[in-house]
């Protein structure tokens, strides 16, 4: 479990990372701090970067000062006390001595002169390395200020980005389920199609196969009938010819009506043969077109006329 953190960790977390050339993100400060729910790095950073702007003016506000800087002043007014505090303990030794050592405390005092002209000349020296520091400073400040805005532009526009990114997304993601649904909806169709097709060839099988059956009886009633006809033209010729001619007639009639029936037969015939084939071709066809339908397998000519 990881441990509390506070708002001081995160600000001082963001401007390591800023002083190192980094851009503070939450991965990046939990990576440096070693610890912090994400969370409240995000609340802690968000009120870094939004006081962010006011610490860079006061930084460099204090650096725009035209005299020394404050540590530096205090660095020389502090060296300057000792200086004094230490001439004043040399005087005094001197006076206690009764002056017998007027001529080395002259030596001394001169020696404590030329350290401490060094000394001036040190903090003056130091004095101009804090104003070239302070000047450095000022250009890391507007480098600092000018990296800031390029952040907060790269990161407005990784935002715009982002949002086009995720409006595409849920319009291809619509498109899909659309595209989803039109399919569902041909497979359905096209299986509702090919069943109709099915049960309308073998409705027009069976039709044809009653058709065939009927055609085919009547094409032996009308045999039988033609037979009978025929014994009773041979029985009646002897005595009645006219009778006989007459039947002679009906029978010509009758097999016209036979050799109609067996042509009609024929051809329902060769109907029904190519109505065999009808199956395979719409089982092609629909393969073609889509998923593989096993259609049932036509009863063959062999069984239809056994059956019949």
């Amino acid at each position: 479990m990881a441990r509390g953190i506070t708002e001081t960790d995160v600000h001082a977390a963001a401007d390591d990372l800023v002083a190192a050339g980094e851009r503070p993100t939450v991965e990046r400060i939990r990576a440096h701090l070693g610890t912090g729910s994400p969370n409240t790095v995000t609340r802690w950073l968000e009120t870094w970067w939004k006081t962010l702007g006011g610490r860079l003016q006061a930084q460099r506000a204090r650096l725009a000062v035209p005299d020394a800087p404050e540590a530096v002043a205090g660095l020389a007014g502090e060296w300057w006390t000792l200086a004094l505090q230490h001439a004043r303990n040399e005087a005094l030794e001197a006076l206690a001595d009764e002056r017998s050592a007027l001529h080395a405390e002259h030596r001394a005092f001169q020696r404590e002169r030329e350290d401490l002209a060094a000394e001036i000349a040190s903090l003056r020296k130091q004095a101009d390395a804090a104003i070239h520091a302070e000047q450095v400073a000022s250009a890391q400040a507007a480098e600092l200020q000018r990296l800031v805005n390029q952040l907060e532009e790269h990161s407005a526009e990784m935002a715009q980005q982002r949002d086009a990114a995720l409006l595409r997304v849920t319009q291809a993601e619509n498109e899909r389920r659309a595209a989803q649904v039109r399919i569902q909806e041909l497979l359905e169709s096209a299986d509702k199609e090919r069943d109709a097709i099915i049960q309308h060839a073998r409705t027009v099988e069976d039709r044809a196969h009653a058709e065939i059956d009927r055609a085919r009886q009547k094409v032996k009633d009308l045999e039988v009938h033609l037979a009978n006809a025929a014994q009773e033209q041979v029985l009646l010729k002897k005595s009645q010819v006219a009778a006989a001619e007459e039947f002679r007639l009906k029978a010509n009639e009758i097999q016209r009506d036979a050799d109609i029936q067996r042509a009609r037969a024929n051809a329902l015939e060769v109907q029904l043969a190519k109505l065999h084939d009808l199956p395979a071709a719409l089982e092609a066809a629909w393969r073609r077109s889509g998923p593989t339908v096993v259609s049932p397998k036509a009863p063959s000519k062999r069984s239809k006329r056994r059956s019949a």
